[in-house]
């Protein structure tokens, strides 16, 4: 069993206002178990915690009430931070600086240096599909493409646990698959990620658990295939049959079920028409070079 990398007990954080006077109960009660090696995802509407939970892990803000241990420490402990890394909604990067500058002036906070250092950069510019901008400065980058260096920033330090907050926001649909790949594999090497995210989908496909809040409270938490499926419903696939077989099938179904079956044709989604078009469009192209 995988060792929790996060644990928040009762979590609970209300904001008061200027004379101290309770206005805002942000979180409530909030119990959270993260293993090591997961891909976790908060959901719920705008308001409704998912960013104080965030800060509240971070150790940015104190509860009101509650317990928060990342990784068996305070999240306000350097020794926990250190194997943190942080993806915030908005990156605020220096404009003025290049990929390879901005990446070597956070590795040099974690005090990373020398050759360790630029081949670091290196590898994680590569690894984000930025390599043909390393040398443009981040100033000069598209929303999607400072969303990328800023994934890269957040991976300088090898961290064990990933934070990130919205990571796909202004990708384009390619820009997003080789993200989500990029977290499968960093969850296969016993790396531990948080995502706050509205993009449904992209969550459904990268999560192994979530947890749905709103106003601060726990709707509902579990593992995504659980929270999805529909009990008392079987679905079957089957390639390669006629039209007279199908009929068979469904008449058979309708003797045993005692109604007749929902009978349709498998679709793909369209985030993997688009990018399989694309690809397939750009690897023609090369060919025809």
């Amino acid at each position: 069993m995988n060792e929790n990398v996060i644990v928040t007990k009762n979590l609970t954080k209300v904001f008061s206002d200027f004379w101290h006077r309770n206005r805002v109960e942000a979180v409530k009660s909030l119990d959270l178990e993260v293993a090591q090696g997961e891909i976790h995802g908060l959901l719920g509407p705008n308001g409704s915690g998912k960013s104080t939970v965030l800060k509240l892990i971070l150790g940015l803000l104190h509860p009101t009430e509650g317990s928060v241990r990342v990784m068996g420490e305070s999240p306000r402990q350097v020794a926990a931070r250190n194997r943190v890394g942080y993806l915030p909604e908005e990156s605020q990067l220096y404009k003025h600086l290049t990929a390879v500058e901005t990446l070597g002036f956070y590795g040099k906070l974690f005090g990373m240096s020398g050759k360790l250092l630029k081949d670091k950069s290196l590898e994680l510019i590569e690894m984000v599909g930025l390599t043909d901008a390393a040398h443009r400065p981040v100033g000069q980058y598209s929303k999607g493409m400072t969303r990328r260096i800023g994934l890269a920033q957040a991976l300088i330090n090898d961290p064990d646990l990933l934070i990130l907050d919205e990571p796909t926001a202004g990708l384009d649909p390619l820009g997003c698959r080789q993200i989500k790949q990029l977290l499968k594999q960093l969850a296969k090497r016993g790396k531990t990620v948080l995502i706050s995210s509205h993009l449904l989908a992209d969550m459904e496909d990268v999560c192994h658990r979530i947890v749905l809040l709103n106003n601060g409270r726990e709707l509902a938490s579990g593992r995504i295939e659980e929270l999805l499926k529909k009990p008392g419903r079987t679905r079957f696939s089957v390639a390669g049959i006629s039209l007279k077989q199908s009929r068979k099938i469904e008449d058979a179904i309708r003797k045993i079920a005692g109604e007749p079956a929902e009978v349709d044709v498998p679709q793909t989604s369209l985030e993997e028409f688009f990018v399989e078009t694309v690809s397939g469009a750009c690897n023609a192209s090369e060919q025809s070079l």
